[in-house]
């Protein structure tokens, strides 16, 4: 990727200061989806590395891989598999617990969403701490399919969480990075 889609993405990204508490700069992706031009280089970046690798599904972390995940299924021609929030899913479910800064949340996916063998594409909007993608991987491992990559808008490299997964043999992913943060 170059250093111009790199700056593109970056100024599309807005940064908020002291949200949601002091000393914590959030990484505001509404902005890049809600520009035409931003919105489809990201999604095509992101596929770019994934095209003609066979992904069966493309696997979307609740709420904004949500966005993703459906926009980069279609670009690589792949099916979309939901990764929601406790409850929030109509059948039967798997689900795993996970730690946050304060606290635990859960993530659950349909049961029947993959197949043993399958080759999925997790993607997410940002990989910070990576507790949230760690636990999305587990689940699909759950059901026996494999995780061919992830791939994330940003990366905050100094909280550890691409380097996580990169432990776990997750291939990752990402356009922009913010050190420090």
């Amino acid at each position: 990727m170059s250093d111009d889609v790199t700056g593109k993405l970056r100024d599309a990204i807005r940064s908020i200061p002291d949200y949601p508490k002091p000393g914590v700069i959030f990484r505001d992706i509404t902005t890049l989806l809600g520009n035409a031009d931003a919105f489809h280089l990201a999604v095509e970046e992101l596929a770019e590395p994934w095209r003609g690798k066979q992904i069966k599904h493309v696997a979307g972390i609740e709420a904004r891989g949500l966005i993703l995940g459906g926009a980069m299924a279609y670009c690589l021609h792949a099916g979309f598999i939901p990764i929601r929030k406790k409850g929030k899913l109509p059948r039967k479910t798997v689900r795993i617990a996970y730690d946050l800064e304060y606290g635990q949340d859960e993530l659950e996916i349909h049961v029947d969403a993959v197949n043993p063998g399958d080759a999925i594409f997790l993607v997410d909007d940002l990989i910070a701490t990576g507790g949230t993608a760690i636990a999305a991987v587990e689940l699909i491992h759950q059901l026996g399919a494999e995780v061919a990559g992830a791939g994330f808008i940003i990366d905050l490299p100094d909280l550890g969480g691409a380097k996580k997964l990169r432990a776990m043999g997750v291939n990752v992913h990402s356009l922009v990075s913010f050190e420090g943060d």
